[in-house]
């Protein structure tokens, strides 16, 4: 049997990162991509060694293609994700997996109907730090929760907005620093700390001209378990930093800077946790997207792939599958809508 097929729809920027991805997990699993722009299509196939289209209807026909990696403009996964699955195959979708929760749901409810896949791009969940403190969670070590706080502190600058009139955009972007950047960490925050309750935000473009979307947003987030928390977003901070998160409870605190564990603190202490420290705690600079959207390591991405194939063949759901891809969504929306009203509003 043939090892799964991956194809990519949508060949901007962070199709790179994806196609790096594949091709580290073996060269036989990337066999297609497809853009409406043919030169652009046979460019990267060439890179690459994957056959080009520029028709997602012959794409679709390809004689071996399982999977389909969904890396457009974020308000343009919907169509090409209706298509793919209508066509039997499973799906990868860069975060955010739709705009609005309507366009998510649609997704969701196609994908049950014909019994395929969707995984969702949120690779910091599969970096091993991350994974630490979620076992750690789980395993109750931080006592009762009480703070859980998520701090995305970067920068674009004017000419990353100028680049193309699409970027930027509450069409094809549907949003700015929450949605575009800080979802990485809004996913995190919601996977520690548990479902959010309601949002109290506000957001605004401050630092930047010519863009719809906010360039700065902080949320006051009230979750279920009774915790509090607050999410900032920024892209107007220079020189930018990586992004950061606090999880506190009664009995413990963990701070993750992107992969690397500034803090690593409990009341009960575990033979583990000096090595833990000396593993994810380095010194070194954490890398990220900060300051430059491409200088982020595929690894993560190479992790949910694997994990993707794995699914595919031998059954079982990924961890973010598409109703958790939904929830970082559902949180931001409400915290774009708090800031339009002034009020706290239910998640």
């Amino acid at each position: 049997m043939d090892a799964p097929g991956i194809g990519i729809v949508g060949l901007g920027a962070v199709s790179d990162i994806h196609a790096a991805a594949i091709r580290a997990i073996g060269e036989k699993h990337l066999v297609a991509c497809c853009s409406r722009d043919a030169a652009k299509a046979s460019a990267f196939a060439a890179k690459y060694g994957c056959v080009a289209y520029s028709s997602l209807k012959e794409f679709l026909s390809h004689k071996r293609l399982d999977i389909v990696a969904i890396t457009t403009a974020s308000g343009f996964h919907l169509e090409p994700g209706l298509a793919a699955i209508a066509a039997g195959k499973h799906l990868i979708i860069e975060k955010p997996l739709e705009i609005s929760l309507a366009r998510c749901d649609q997704l969701i409810e196609a994908a049950e109907r014909r019994r395929v896949i969707i995984g969702g791009i949120f690779q910091s969940r599969y970096h091993p730090a991350s994974q630490a403190i979620k076992d750690s969670l789980d395993r109750g070590r931080f006592g009762r929760l009480v703070l859980g706080d998520a701090y995305v502190k970067w920068f674009r600058n004017q000419a990353y907005y100028d680049r193309t009139a699409q970027r930027g955009t509450w069409a094809y972007d549907g949003g700015g620093a929450l949605m575009n950047q800080g979802i990485h960490a809004v996913d995190l925050l919601q996977w520690y700390m548990g479902p959010v309750k309601s949002v109290q935000a506000y957001a605004a473009t401050v630092g930047h001209e010519r863009v719809e979307v906010e360039d700065n947003a902080v949320v006051a987030v009230h979750f279920e378990n009774g915790a509090f928390g607050v999410i900032e977003g920024s892209t107007s901070v220079y020189p930018g930093y990586p992004k950061r998160i606090e999880i506190s409870g009664t009995l413990g605190t963990a701070i993750l800077e992107e992969k690397t564990l500034r803090a690593w603190e409990f009341a009960q202490k575990d033979p583990q946790d000096a090595e833990m420290l000396k593993k994810y705690g380095s010194n070194e600079a954490p890398s990220g997207g900060a300051a430059d959207p491409m200088a982020i390591s595929f690894s993560g991405h190479q992790r949910q792939y694997e994990e993707m194939i794995r699914c595919v063949e031998h059954g079982g759901t990924p961890l973010v599958d598409a109703r958790e891809a939904r929830k970082s969504v559902a949180i931001i929306l409400a915290a774009y809508h708090s800031a339009r009203v002034h009020a706290e509003v239910e998640v």
